[in-house]
């Protein structure tokens, strides 16, 4: 399936989804990312949900790490040299959408040490674990960093894989996807 294809297809699956749907499977989503190998770790970056895309619901993921005192992190975009930051998360942040629709830190401290996990968006994936976003490359290029060199990445979907899905040698490939069923491992 080449990119067009899998965005249009979930761009539209997910529009379908009702609020109660979106909760209940990311509330599943979240319990099963109880069952990833990454516990040990301390550097959790996490997205934050864009509602507008019907995207999964980070809210629960972001409880569970509270809960387990790990470092959250969150990006902040920058659109002019189509790069991300990492930010400290915690009950003191402000955050607000950007002109994009895009939750992030109003300001801040910034996080420039080494992360290590990253839960990232994504639209489609397929059983190699190639995913495909929105298009502009943010998170591959960010998984490209120093900052990211031995990250554990995270892909978070409502559905199961495709077989194969296009890619390009700009593609960073997932270590997991998490679904409400099942954690793929790739």
């Amino acid at each position: 399936m080449n990119k067009i294809e899998a965005r249009k297809k979930y761009l539209f699956l997910r529009s379908k989804l009702n609020n109660d749907q979106i909760i209940t499977k990311s509330i599943s989503i979240a319990n099963n990312v109880l069952n990833l190998p990454i516990w040990s770790y301390n550097f959790f970056h996490v997205f934050l949900t864009i509602e507008e895309k019907f995207e999964v619901d980070t809210t629960p993921i972001l409880n569970i790490l509270t809960g387990k005192n790990k470092e959250i992190l969150i990006s902040k975009s920058d659109f002019n040299r189509q790069s991300m930051k990492s930010y400290l998360f915690n009950e003191e942040t402000l955050i607000k959408k950007n002109k994009y629709g895009i939750p992030e830190p109003i300001k801040g401290k910034e996080f420039k040490e080494n992360i290590d996990v990253i839960f990232i968006p994504l639209l489609a994936y397929d059983k190699n674990g190639n995913r495909i976003g929105y298009g502009k490359g943010f998170y591959d290029r960010f998984l490209t960093t120093e900052q990211t060199r031995n990250v554990i990445k995270v892909g978070l979907s409502f559905f199961d894989p495709e077989d194969k899905i296009q890619t390009s040698k700009y593609d960073e490939k997932l270590d997991f996807c998490v679904t409400p069923k099942k954690v793929f491992s790739f």
